[in-house]
Formats: structure tokens, C-alpha cells, sequence
């Protein structure tokens, strides 16, 4: 059975002020909830800058939240001003790194090949990466929504052998359904969710345990009101939840929910 995985992606957002008192405030949260807690991982993506405050925090409080960044170098060092290597953020404290967040593709113009190339670069340095796929509604609404997600995981498969890649966590972000106004249906998510299953399941060569065994989180605007119906789904493992993460009181109604 997969345990749950909520996970916070702050993006760009946050003070030391607002961070030590929103971790102090989950943590609390988290021991309220008691039994369901244990059930549960829950993790933090933070901006690069206040990885080293979050890590102190997080010791302080004895916590057992993960810490993860938001994203990780293609290069291993060298002269590449601005980056930061897989091997820096395992030394900082980083369990996870989320690679090919919708952001980082739209304003980056990061590639498929890019994407996979980091995800590599986590799994070399003993993070967990978190691989974000998703269809912008231009592709759903041409039916194009497999062929887009298949292809991002394809370069993924062609360049981490199984192996490597177990361990793995994939975020569905249907790029359509964040900050738009628009929702995803459950029925859209279970789908989507298990096509994404039957691909790792082909990439393995029908090996069952692989595409069991893989976390795959909704991402996809994920609130209180909705979380209930979502992370109950079949093929729903838990969420990457964007802005009520910044929120305690929303982040653990999802935390609960799980």
C-alpha cells in the first residue's frame, strides 16, 4: 500500500517571520491530528534562500515534516552561476526536489529532456525527485492530453533506467485547472492518474511493483473542499498543493483529508 504524500510548494513566497511561524503552526496541527499523522508523509518545497532556515526549524520543532527544494541543477558543478546542484541540496538537508514544475516549463522553458536530465541529477544524489507532468487546456480540449503526458514521461524512461527511477514521486498538474477557475473533475483526475500507472507500467516491461509502488500526487489546485473526494481515487497517492499551503488551517485540513 503507498503511504499519502501531501506536500507545500510555496513558490516564491515568504519571510523568516512567516515561515518560522507557519512551520510552527503545521507542526502543532500535525500533533492534533495524532493517529492520522502516522499515516501520512508530509514535506515542505521551499525557496533556495530559506532552505537552511527551514531545516533549523524543522529540527527545532522535532519535526518529522521533509524538506524539498524547487529545483535542481542539470550539472553535477563548474562554472554555472545561479544554480544549484543535486549534491548541494542533499548537503543542505533536501529529501526532495521538484523537477519540471508547469512554472519552470512556461517561464523557463524548460524541455522534456531538461526535466529528465534533473530528475536524474536528484536520483544520483540521493534526493527524491518530484516529476511534474501535466496538459495546458489547449491540449486537453484537443484531446492531446495523453500524447502530452506520455511524452514527458518518455523522456524520463529513456534516460533513467527502472532502477533508478523507483523511488520516484510524479505530480499530475493539469496546467489548465491551476489559478484559472476552472476544476478538474474526479472522474478526470482517476483517469489521468492511471494512465500515468499503465505508462510506468509499460516502461518496466509489465514489472508490477514499480508502477504500484509510485506516488503519484494531484496538483491541481487541491483545497479543503475538494481534497476529501480527490485523495480517496484509486490512483490518487496525495497532493502538491500550491497556494493553502501557505495557509496552516487549509494545508492540514488537506493533511487531515489524506
Amino acid at each position: 500500500m503507498r503511504t499519502p504524500l501531501i506536500m507545500g510548494n510555496w513558490k516564491m513566497n515568504g519571510s523568516k517571520e512567516s515561515i518560522q511561524n507557519l512551520l510552527q503552526k503545521i507542526q502543532i496541527g500535525l500533533l492534533e491530528i495524532g493517529s492520522k499523522r502516522e499515516k501520512n508523509q508530509v514535506a515542505v518545497c521551499v525557496p533556495s534562500v530559506y532552505l537552511s532556515l527551514v531545516l533549523s526549524e524543522l529540527k527545532n520543532l522535532n519535526s518529522e515534516i521533509r524538506m524539498g527544494a524547487q529545483d535542481v541543477s542539470t550539472h553535477d558543478a563548474g562554472a554555472y552561476t545561479g544554480e544549484i546542484s543535486g549534491a548541494m541540496l542533499k548537503d543542505i538537508g533536501c529529501f526532495y526536489a521538484l523537477v519540471g514544475h508547469s512554472e519552470r516549463r512556461q517561464y523557463h522553458q524548460e524541455t522534456n529532456e531538461q526535466v529528465a536530465q534533473k530528475a536524474l541529477m536528484a536520483k544520483k544524489n540521493g534526493i527524491i525527485p518530484v516529476i511534474c507532468v501535466g496538459e495546458t487546456l489547449q491540449e486537453r480540449q484537443s484531446n492531446q492530453t495523453e500524447a502530452v503526458i506520455r511524452k514527458q514521461l518518455k523522456a524520463v524512461f529513456d534516460l533513467i533506467p527502472p532502477e533508478i527511477f523507483k523511488g520516484s514521486v510524479i505530480a499530475y498538474e493539469p496546467v489548465w485547472a491551476i489559478g484559472t477557475g476552472l476544476a478538474a473533475t474526479a472522474e478526470q483526475v482517476q483517469e489521468v492518474h492511471a494512465f500515468i500507472r499503465q505508462e510506468i507500467f509499460a516502461y518496466q516491461s509489465g514489472v508490477v511493483d514499480l508502477a504500484m509502488g509510485t506516488q503519484i500526487l494531484y496538483g491541481g489546485s487541491l483545497k479543503p473542499a475538494n481534497a476529501g473526494e480527490i485523495l480517496t481515487l484509486n490512483d490518487v497517492d496525495g497532493g502538491l498543493i500550491g497556494g493553502a499551503s501557505l495557509k496552516a488551517e487549509e494545508f492540514l485540513a488537506i493533511c487531515q483529508s489524506a
